[in-house]
């Protein structure tokens, strides 16, 4: 386990933002921006969004929704971690600053956990916020109790994904936050049900999301998507990874094959995933109504989907208990739900 400096995390300084408080943690790699909603004596919740997105582009969906804001801000206080400059009013990072890799970015987390003295933490990540987790909780197992992960990147990127992001690399250094760019993004985000066409106006998602992608620094995105490019493959340590782990995933991602070559490679005891019908990849944006069963009966092994249900000292790490397999099961985790067309993989978790 790498060490990390204590005195690298220095800096906090204090806004109201949103609802939520933001923190500037100044760490190894750069500072970073964590906004804390929720009673910080409750377990910690640790989201991070992918590509070009902050929390409030690629959670807020999720959060707004009523049933899971009930679920998990009565549950957990939620600490959520931009990529470096991808919070909103950041400025651009300077070229000087070297350009961090995907274990930077895990290290980055250790730091900020460390620096509001967190334990154990559940985590919950969007495809390139998604990997940069389970990397994370591959290195410092100690300190995740569970992964939540919306299409979730595990392997190297394949040729399709190489050269996608070779061109959006390019567009972002010559012409920055241009409308092709927006366009590939838009596609990696979303399915085309929401995205509309020539006949069909997109969805009010689809439009917000594009207007905060404007906000973007378009450097700061090179940055974080130069680090995704080349990230390695986690495939041979997914078996070790003993944290329960629920997926979700859009049948209409462009990495949907991604999820379901890592719900194959990890412990079937611990894991579990969920296909979610005419989505994209962001099912917290898209259909954040599908994930609140198969998340309930999720954290139901952890005594925290119910209030009542809740006891003992809120600060102290999660102690997961044991899951009945049938509350994993197909029936109990969302499958005759057909308004939300959701499709479920179960695997038993112990």
């Amino acid at each position: 386990m790498a060490e990390l400096s204590v005195d690298s995390v220095c800096l906090d300084v204090e806004t109201i933002y949103l609802g939520g408080k933001e923190h500037i943690v100044r760490t190894g790699s750069g500072s970073v921006s964590v906004i804390i909603y929720g009673d910080p004596d409750k377990p910690a919740l640790i989201t991070y969004p992918d590509l070009a997105l902050n929390h409030v582009s690629c959670f807020q969906g999720l959060f707004f929704c009523p049933e899971a804001a009930a679920l998990l801000l009565h549950n957990f206080c939620v600490y959520h971690i931009s990529p470096p400059g991808h919070e909103l009013g950041a400025a651009a990072i300077s070229d000087d600053d070297p350009v961090p890799s995907v274990d930077d970015l895990a290290d980055q987390i250790l730091e900020v956990l460390n620096y509001f003295r967190l334990g154990a933490v559940m985590c919950m990540g969007v495809m390139a916020g998604a990997y940069v987790l389970t990397l994370f909780a591959m290195k410092y197992r100690e300190r995740v109790v569970g992964l939540i992960l919306v299409s979730p990147l595990c392997k190297a990127p394949s040729w399709t994904e190489w050269l996608c992001n070779k061109v959006m690399s390019n567009l972002l250094y010559y012409y920055g936050m241009c409308s092709l760019l927006k366009e590939c993004l838009l596609y990696r985000y979303f399915s085309k049900e929401v995205r509309g066409n020539a006949e069909v106006q997109e969805s009010d998602i689809v439009q917000a999301c594009r207007r905060l992608l404007d906000e973007r620094q378009s450097p700061n995105v090179l940055r974080f998507l130069q680090a995704i490019d080349r990230r390695p493959d986690l495939t041979n340590g997914l078996r070790k990874l003993k944290c329960r782990t629920l997926i979700f995933v859009g049948d209409s991602s462009p990495f949907h094959s991604e999820a379901i070559h890592m719900i194959a490679k990890l412990d079937k005891r611990y894991s579990a995933l969920v296909e979610v019908l005419e989505c994209g990849s962001i099912v917290t944006e898209e259909q954040p109504q599908a994930m609140l069963t198969s998340m309930e009966y999720f954290l139901m092994g952890y005594g925290l989907h119910k209030p009542s249900q809740f006891s003992g000292s809120p600060r102290s790490p999660l102690s997961p208990t044991c899951i009945a397999p049938e509350l994993l099961s197909p029936e109990s985790m969302g499958l005759k739900l057909k308004p939300i067309k959701t499709r479920v993989t179960s695997q038993r978790l112990h």
